[in-house]
């Protein structure tokens, strides 16, 4: 996209009269005839009013000027006039305006012998422009200053002459501003206006300064006193240490003060050694050094030399430096080098000083801008020595500076990221320079070291792949590659995480770019290199694309695919030739796209990258065959289609003609993915067949355009062909909106129109005629979808129907008019919340009508209202434009309303939310007040009465309703109607008097209370006299709710939208709102977020609020603007004085304060200095901190107010970084809010703490809660928040001290559980050095100690926390010390405590080292000690130890060593720990019970116990049984087995069968690549069968049945029982039994489902045409349970399973010839197919598609596409094999009929309409059906078209005459029921009765088909 370039304005020059008369009169003067010609000119064009003849005349007089030649005419009066006038124009045109630079050229245009005069005019205007008082000038002056220099040198030499002058000017200027500042405090728009002109002021005299080096150098070394130009430059010196000490000053101020300090003192001092020593001292702040500096610079900078100066000085110091210094191509002086190495020490001290993330950023900054200046320093031929040894790798300096680049490079802010990244690019570069290895990089050991570290860093994180990036470019992607060969394959797998595909992309390209260039530069041949790169870079590439999961290949295709593509385009053809050799296996898992979608995806980035040319009518440049391209756009997964799609639609050329082809495959897939259910494919489909639609314009505008000059057939093919695709694209999408259709293919069609719209415009006659396809039942069609429940549709329809032809939507006709206009009145009083958002849309496309008025007029007195309607019709002579009467109409008129129903509801509010909600009104106002252009109103009179009428009426609205709203929902919600008078009671009784008295005493029900409450029960019960309407408690609370929502959003519109009424914003009194109002407006709100109790009401109010505040900050009134910040310290104060008395809302986390408050802070811009937040977080904080005063509940009530509101702006996303300062002491206070004695001060903590949590470590990104992805390294947190590190380890000290178990007495430290969460989501980085001063390990030996807690919890977090602490490279060493503190043999006073916490805490660490990828693998004798501490104490796990718990620990960590893990234990000894291992496990009481309390263990523990037993026997006959040396004694580990199964614990056979589960399914995936393989353990299949027979607890049930279903049938056949066996039939009868009575288990259900399925299908295929009787028994009762399952109420997993099974038995039972369950109950299933295929759950969908797989060979269609298709297709397609089958079972009567009656469908029952209305009424928020994709009408349809199909080529079917007349009774009677039904509804039933019309519509359909169909069927 081409932004264009903003033209500046060009203003004509406006002179006031008296000005203009004295030029005029200068310019009449007498003169020589040159100058009166110059003279004229001038004059004309003073008085020109047209500003390009302005510039044509002042053009002119510089030509003029140009030619004066001296002998020709004298300086007289005149000319000197025209100079003046000239300089004059200069100093008084704006800088923007390009008149300015004309005149420039003309005064610099003029001869040399005229230079002199011409200084000295434009002096003497500057002169009286800078002399001028008016503070208003001030900006202007510094314009022209800048203008002066800006190229013109007339103007440089004017700035010269005038310099004193031109200083002291800009001395005032910043003096002023610094002054004007301090008073702006919560104006945040003057505010910036006058930062703007401050730094512009600051800039400017830079520039003069260095500009003016000569004349500056001449007069201070011309005298020796004190002149005007040293006090003017010292005066500047102290201007600029007012800006850089003052903090409400913005940083890009401070920061160019910075450089301009360094910048006056080079000049100042000239360019010697002195300015590096003078500017060091000023960075260190030391006088002593600044000694060199004369007297009066040390007392201008002398707020720079003080000690208290802000920290961030220093850091605009050292950028001053760095920026202003030159460091460039030379040698540096001595102090120059010091200067530079002090530079970056100073910048580092500050890393853990600045808290502001934007300082932070500015630190970064200036920190690359160092290292940028120390490569140019280095890069001189003689680096001097002290430079070279302080920055070569390795020195102290660089070591830190690389700390600082791994504290930093996961900083949130985006842009500290980036500058670690060129940091690290920059020292690598200097470190090249510096050291002894130039020519070979790779050799060096520093180097070497460097890339190992990062290499082993963990992957999920962001920085090391910058870093590694650099190190590419530096070393070339063969060493890395020798380093790490799987490095593609392991960057690939990382590309499917969001976060870290951008990352992972951009190192791959680096590295593929890279190895490329080192191949090609070793292979001199031109394609010898090929091969060897697409091994390392394609063929991973689609090993992925075929077999990853689709989320994971999406960000391939966007992030990386492309760069490849464009590195080689080359290799396309080579993807795509493997792709197609590929065999079918490849098609992935269930998840994954296959060849045929890698290939799509290939191509389609090739073809938007240009790299794929389309040839003359053949897709895809003939690589791809069409039926392959027709596959893939109806394929099952939607990335797949979409990328199909993306292939046909995208071009590198927007104008590059579609061929047939390509209008073909559109053609095929519109029809099948309108209804997407996934909003991203919708979203993909939309935009791709947007830039077809582009493509067919602009290629259509050039075709067009070669037409005009001559004439081809050839291209008018192209356009008629066109034409008709548009056409049948309109009539297709049109067709969508029938009634039914489901939300998703209504969005669909109706994006896509709006875009033909956008594009192609429904215009008639013209173009495309796209108008002529727009019939009036179309347009009919889209208004129905306004009444559609989705906001979405409804927006949509109302945009689309102002862009389609006035003909067709026919709403200029009077009648139609106002029968849409009642409706829309009507519905604005509905008791359905979305009738009136309905209502709005309908307004809002009326108001366009020009005879909007007449029907508003005649609807109004149709009503007979008494009440006079408002003088609605303006005079037709009025300016206003007819959208702007009509609105104002409008608006009148539903005021008139609202005041009268007002008035009602303050008599009775159940009678309100009856009969007329208030809400919908009040919807209707806002929403017909959006559209207008409220910049532009004419009848400002009308609109103010207006304004001020409807704020008056939301504050009457309010009154009656707010009572039931700030109560705390006290209305019961019902689910019977109550009478109204029992609800009258109630309303009267709920006055809110919620206090916060919880605090001092417990609420009691007043005596009054309870009589009223069993008076009311008696009127209940009792009946009394019912009045006219029914009114529910829902009604009345939703009547509350919506009418006080609808309140905030009008005013809050209000406020937004009209204009002010503020002289400096609107002067010319157009202003509609006053400031009284406004304030009022505000007022409110601060009562509704302040006193309201309920979640609800403030929410709401809260919306409004933020329009509220939003305005403010921008209105142009002083006082406006300045109540923000007023309100704030108003409620700051009410938190802190509150008590239990006060009005405060402390319950509900605060209620609506916090809302308050964020919505006050959140309009502080974020660029402003944040004083207001600053402000809040200091005081929160304070309060939220506990006092010391003795915590009573009464005092409390300040602090969880504080912490509420702090939990609120923590979260808050607006704040972004600007709230990162105060996360340290927020922590704080959570922590220390934990040790309160007042529950709510505890409760507030916790919520305060999860919140900090999220906001320190991010939002949890996956299921594992303890990701790498949300924790940190030790030292970016410790360097991020500095505070936290000396109070988390002063609150440890003191948690631990209390932790003694041996006391016998359990002692729980309040805070020691947060300490561990906070401790436990730190890392240890391979890149923190040891010297770290924030380092981690005084936090261990704390920790340690916390596992001796009596608390389990405690202890589990604590093995947990200490993980983080230990070094991998120490875990060895850590847990050998750990085991030396375990006893080695039982005695007395044994802590278990201690021994289990210990045991936990090895357990921690060996696991997490045993899952590092990365640990150095080094064969150390040290490492192998485990085993000398493990056997002394193997005791604790035997029969010795009594406490099961620290047993099962530590048969837990026997296990763990020795799996198949490789482990720091000798071969020799782990042998040895093996054999140990299996004594303690043969001699356990699970496998040698000694009597019956080891076979019933019930102590505390015994379950996990046994369950670490089991671990170690599953390992030993399940997983490695190859491990473990097993005894000689034939079938040890079969009865090792079956001991698990039998045992009588649930949970170990539960335990175990789910280990063999695993073990089984990983066999056969590993056996489908291999073939079918033998068990893979040993095991009689007998034992399962029994125990599936006996087992009786559910869990074991399934699963036993789960691992019954994965072995093939011929090891299960025939079933043992024990010693008996048992038939298939009999199985299957117990099975089906089991079936029937297990519908509470789902998985249960499920299990037994799937094995009795196989059993059928093995039945049906053993027998197909004897079957006994009880077979067919049994198959008919499996049917109907399959069936059953298949209903829409079941569950996800019963329908998903049935699903599957159905699709097993697609081959076998669906489309056998001897169809084995005959025709009723085969038909029973192919309709549950279809039930599937139209269900609502896409998995189930897509499941149920899956069938298309596997239909026989001899039935598929030709033409008709195979393998996974999308369940549309499916469906389409299933129905089709029906017919077809019905045909070859020679059944054709028989499923006619059944087909028949599944088109006249279930919908008898539902044409009572007179009940479902009664229904409604009682359930507001009742959407119709549950299934909102399945479409009854397109399922008739889709019936209806293949049955016709089907009797044509039967051609007479000969179905029996009785069945035909019952089926066409059914029909008839139905045809009555719905033309009944249809009487009944009230007028435009589609709007007003939207789900009853729909569903009569539907029934009248089908009817109508099905007649139809009887009617062919009959024998004429």
């Amino acid at each position: 996209m081409v932004v264009k370039k903003k033209t500046p304005k060009v203003e004509a020059v406006a002179l006031d009269d008296v000005k203009l008369k004295s030029l005029t009169d200068s310019l009449s003067v007498d003169g020589d005839s040159s100058s009166t010609e110059l003279a004229g000119v001038l004059k004309d064009s003073l008085s020109s009013s047209d500003p390009v003849e302005q510039i044509q005349l002042i053009s002119k007089a510089g030509f003029l000027l140009e030619q004066l030649r001296e002998d020709e005419c004298t300086i007289g009066p005149l000319l000197q006039a025209c100079l003046s006038t000239l300089a004059f124009l200069f100093t008084t045109l704006p800088a923007k305006n390009p008149l300015k630079r004309t005149v420039a050229s003309a005064l610099g245009s003029g001869p040399d012998w005229l230079q002199e005069q011409t200084v000295g005019c434009l002096s003497e205007s500057m002169s009286s422009c800078l002399s001028s008082t008016s503070t208003d000038h001030c900006s202007h002056s510094t314009d022209n200053i800048t203008s002066c220099l800006d190229g013109f040198k007339i103007g440089e030499k004017c700035v010269h002459r005038l310099l004193t002058e031109v200083l002291q000017f800009f001395q005032r200027t910043l003096n002023y501003y610094v002054e004007q500042n301090r008073g702006l405090s919560g104006r945040h728009v003057a505010q910036a206006q006058l930062m703007q002109s401050c730094l512009a002021a600051v800039k400017a005299s830079m520039l003069v300064v260095q500009r003016s080096q000569e004349p500056i150098t001449a007069v201070l070394s011309a005298s020796e006193d004190q002149s005007d130009l040293h006090q003017a430059l010292s005066g500047l010196l102290s201007c600029y240490t007012c800006i850089l000490t003052d903090e409400e000053f913005v940083q890009t101020v401070q920061s160019t003060a910075g450089m301009a300090v360094v910048l006056l003192i080079r000049s100042i001092i000239g360019s010697g050694d002195d300015v590096p020593v003078i500017v060091a001292g000023l960075l260190q702040c030391s006088v002593g050094a600044g000694s060199l500096a004369p007297q009066w610079l040390r007392q201008s900078c002398a707020g720079l030399y003080e000690s208290s100066r802000p920290a961030a000085v220093a850091l605009y110091l050292s950028h001053g430096a760095l920026a202003m210094l030159s460091w460039r191509g030379k040698t540096l002086g001595p102090q120059a080098e010091k200067l530079l190495l002090l530079i970056p020490e100073v910048l580092l001290s500050l890393d853990t000083r600045v808290k502001e993330s934007s300082t932070v950023m500015v630190v970064a900054r200036v920190l690359t801008l160092w290292s940028g200046a120390a490569v140019d320093c280095v890069q001189v031929d003689t680096c001097p020595p002290l430079l070279r040894s302080s920055l070569i790798g390795g020195s102290s300096l660089i070591a830190r500076l690389h700390q600082h680049i791994y504290a930093h490079w996961e900083h949130p802010l985006d842009g500290v990221r980036h500058q670690t990244r060129s940091m690290f690019q920059n020292l690598l570069t200097i470190h090249q320079h510096c050291s002894d290895h130039k020519s070979d990089p790779t050799g060096d050991p520093y180097i070497t070291q460097l890339t190992q570290d990062l290499l082993a860093l963990e992957w999920h994180m962001k920085g090391k792949y910058g870093t590694l990036g650099c190190l590419v470019e530096h070393l070339g992607a063969e060493y890395l590659l020798k380093l790490d060969g799987g490095l593609p394959a392991r960057l690939l797998g990382l590309m499917g995480d969001q976060t870290m595909a951008p990352y992972a992309s951009d190192l791959l390209e680096k590295l593929f770019v890279s190895h490329k260039a080192q191949l090609c530069a070793r292979f001199m041949d031109a394609d010898g290199w090929i091969d060897g790169w697409h091994e390392v870079w394609v063929r991973p590439l689609l090993q992925v694309l075929c077999t990853a999961r689709l989320d994971q290949t999406t960000y391939i295709l966007d992030y990386f695919l492309p760069k490849l593509l464009r590195c080689n385009p080359s290799s396309l053809s080579h993807m795509v030739q493997a792709l197609q050799e590929m065999p079918a296996c490849t098609e992935g898992s269930a998840g994954s796209r296959g060849a045929l979608g890698a290939l799509m995806t290939c191509l389609r980035a090739a073809r938007s990258q240009g790299v794929l040319k389309s040839v003359e009518e053949e897709l895809c440049g003939g690589l791809v065959p069409l039926p392959l391209m027709r596959q893939a756009l109806v394929h099952k997964h939607d990335q797949v289609r979409m990328d199909a799609l993306g292939l046909v639609c995208e071009s590198h050329r927007s104008t590059e003609t579609l061929s047939r082809q390509e209008i073909e495959l559109i053609r095929h897939f519109l029809p099948f993915n309108l209804n997407s259910q996934s909003p991203g494919a919708r979203q993909q489909s939309v935009s791709l067949l947007k830039k077809l639609l582009c493509r067919v314009k602009d290629s259509a505008q050039l075709l067009q355009k070669k037409l005009d000059q001559h004439h081809n057939h050839k291209d008018q093919q192209v356009l008629n062909m066109y034409q008709e695709f548009l056409h049948w694209f309109c009539e297709t999408l049109f067709q969508v909106f029938h009634p039914g259709a489901s939300f998703s293919r209504c969005l669909m069609a109706l994006h896509l129109l709006g875009l033909i719209a956008e594009h192609f415009t429904f215009n008639t006659g013209c173009g495309f005629a796209l108008g002529d396809s727009v019939s009036f039942s179309h347009a009919q069609a889209v208004l129905c979808c306004l009444a559609s429940n989705f906001l979405e549709v409804k927006q949509l329809a109302c945009n689309l129907l102002q862009k389609l032809p006035p003909a067709a939507v026919r709403l200029q006709e009077p009648e139609r008019l106002q029968s849409l206009l009642q409706v829309a009145l009507d519905l604005s009083t509905s008791t359905k919340p979305f009738d009136s958002v309905t209502a709005s849309h309908l307004l809002n496309l009326l108001l366009h009508q020009p005879g909007l008025q007449d029907a508003l007029l005649h609807c109004i007195q149709k009503q007979h209202i008494p009440v006079q309607p408002p003088a609605l019709i303006q005079s037709q002579t009025s300016e206003a434009s007819s959208l702007e009467q009509n609105t104002l109409a409008v608006v009148q008129w539903l005021m008139v309303c609202l005041k009268e129903e007002v008035l009602k509801a303050e008599s009775s509010l159940l009678q309100a939310a009856a009969s007329y909600p208030l809400y919908g009104r009040a919807h209707c106002i806002t929403a017909v007040l959006q559209p207008l252009n409220t910049g532009s109103l004419v009848l400002l009179s009308e609109w103010r009465a207006v304004v001020s009428e409807l704020i008056g009426l939301c504050y009457r609205r309010s009154d009656v309703l707010s009572p039931a709203v700030q109560s705390s929902g006290l209305i019961p919600m019902d689910t019977e109607s109550e009478t109204s008078a029992g609800l009258q009671k109630i309303l009267q009784e709920i006055q809110p008097r919620d206090t916060n008295d919880f605090f001092t005493s417990a609420r009691e029900l007043d005596p009054s209370e309870s009589d009223c409450n069993s008076e009311q029960k008696e009127r209940e019960h009792g009946g009394g006299d019912g009045e006219a309407y029914r009114v529910t408690a829902q009604m009345v609370l939703v009547c509350c709710w919506r009418t006080m929502k609808e309140v905030s959003m009008l005013l809050g519109h209000l406020c937004q939208s009209m204009p002010l009424c503020c002289p400096l914003t609107h002067a010319e009194g157009r202003g509609v709102v006053t400031e009284d109002q406004v304030e009022g407006v505000g007022k409110y709100f601060r009562e509704q977020l302040l006193q309201s109790r309920h979640r609800g009401a403030f929410e709401l109010a809260y919306v409004g609020f933020v329009r509220l505040t939003e305005m403010l900050c921008r209105s142009g009134s002083a006082t406006l603007q300045q109540l923000p910040a007023h309100w704030l310290k108003e409620v700051l104060e009410e938190v802190k004085s509150s008590d239990p008395s006060s009005k405060l809302c402390a319950t509900r986390r605060s209620a609506g304060i916090p809302f308050y408050i964020q919505a006050l802070l959140s309009s502080e811009p974020k660029s402003s200095s944040c004083g207001l937040l600053k402000m809040t977080m200091r005081s929160l904080t304070a309060l939220a901190m506990p006092s010391n005063d003795a915590d009573t509940e009464s005092s409390s009530v300040p602090q969880v107010h504080a912490l509420n509101i702090l939990r609120a702006l923590y979260r808050d996303t607006r704040l972004g970084e600007n709230i990162v300062p105060f996360v340290s002491d927020g922590m704080q206070a959570a922590i220390l809010g934990f040790t309160s004695p007042v529950w709510a001060v505890r409760n507030s903590s916790t919520l305060l703490f999860s919140t900090l949590i999220t906001r320190i470590f991010g939002v949890k990104k996956g299921k594992d809660e303890h990701s790498k992805k949300n924790r940190m390294t030790g030292r970016e947190f410790f360097t991020r928040f500095p505070a936290l590190y000396p109070f988390l380890l002063s609150q440890l000290q003191e948690a631990a001290a209390s932790v003694n178990s041996d006391s016998g007495q359990v002692k729980l430290h309040p805070s020691l559980f947060l300490l561990l969460l906070v401790l436990g989501r730190l890392y240890p980085s391979p890149m923190d050095g040891s010297s770290s001063p924030l380092g981690l390990a005084p936090f261990m030996p704390l920790i340690i100690r916390c596992g001796r807690s009596a608390v389990y919890r405690t202890r589990e977090m604590a093995a947990r926390a200490l993980v983080p602490f230990v070094l991998v490279t120490q875990v060895p060493s850590t847990i050998h010390t750990l085991l030396e503190e375990l006893p080695q043999e039982p005695g007395p006073g044994l802590q278990q405590n201690h021994i289990h916490g210990t045991l936990l805490q090895v357990l921690s660490l060996l696991r997490s080292y045993l899952a590092d990828t990365h640990r150095p693998q080094s064969g150390n004798e040290q490492d192998c000690d485990l085993s000398s501490g493990l056997f002394p104490r193997l005791w604790i796990a035997t029969r010795l130890n009594p406490c099961l718990v620290t047993r099962g620990a530590f048969l837990d960590l026997l296990g763990c060593l020795c799996g198949c893990h490789p482990v720091s234990v000798s071969e020799s000894q782990l042998k040895k720990l093996r054999e140990e291992t299996l004594q303690i496990l043969m001699a356990s009481e699970l496998v040698a019970p000694q009597g019956p309390d080891d076979t019933n263990l019930s102590v505390p523990g015994a379950t996990q116990y046994l369950q670490s037993l089991a671990h170690i026997a599953v390992s030993v006959c399940v997983e490695s049984p190859h491990l473990w040396d097993c005894p000689e004694s034939e079938g040890f580990q079969r009865d090792l087995l079956e001991r698990l199964l039998r045992c009588p614990h649930y949970e170990v056979r539960l335990f175990a069968l789910d280990q063999l589960l695993r073990r089984l399914q990983k066999t056969e995936e590993e056996s489908q690549c291999r073939g079918q393989g033998p068990m893979p353990f040993d095991l009689s299949v007998s034992s399962l069968t029994s125990l599936a027979l006996h087992e009786t607890y559910p869990g074991c049930q399934a699963k036993v049945l789960q691992v019954l279903a994965v072995l093939p049938l011929s090891w299960l056949l025939p079933w043992r029982d024990g010693m008996t066996s048992l038939s298939c039939l009999e199985v299957l009868e117990h099975l089906l039994t089991l079936l029937e009575t297990s519908t509470h288990s789902v998985e249960l259900y499920c299990a037994a489902l799937s094995l009795t399925s196989q059993l059928v299908l093995h039945l049906a295929e053993s027998t197909p045409q004897d079957l006994s009787e009880a077979a067919v028994v049994c198959l008919s009762r499996w049917g109907a349970l399959v069936t059953q399952g298949c209903a829409e109420d079941q569950p996800a997993e019963v329908k998903l399973m049935s699903a599957e099974v159905l699709v097993k038995a697609v081959p076998t039972l669906l489309t056998a010839p001897a169809l084995p369950l005959g025709i009723t109950h085969t038909v029973a299933l192919w309709k549950s197919l279809f039930t599937l295929l139209q269900d609502e759950d896409q998995d189930v969908r897509d499941g149920a598609a899956d069938f298309t797989c596997y239909i026989p060979a001899h039935l598929h269609n030709t033409g008709v596409s195979t393998g996974a298709v999308s369940p549309p297709v499916a469906l389409e397609m299933g129905v089709g094999l029906l017919c077809q089958l019905f045909q070859m079972w020679g059944q054709v009567a028989a499923g006619m009929v059944n087909l028949i009656q599944w088109l006249l469908g279930d919908e008898q029952s539902d044409t009572r309409c007179e009940e479902s209305l009664d229904l409604d009424e009682e359930f507001l928020f009742e959407k119709g059906d549950l299934n909102l994709w399945a479409e009854p009408l397109s399922w008739a349809r889709m019936l209806h078209r293949h049955l016709s199909a089907l009797i044509s080529v039967t051609h007479s079917p000969d179905v029996s005459t009785t069945e035909l007349d019952r089926l066409s009774a059914i029909a008839k009677s139905n045809a009555l029921a719905a033309q009944r039904s249809m009487k009944g509804l009230p007028a435009l039933p589609q709007f007003s009765a939207t789900i009853e019309y729909a569903k009569i519509s539907l029934l009248k359909e089908r009817t109508s088909l099905a007649l139809n169909l009887l009617d062919t069927l009959r024998p004429s």
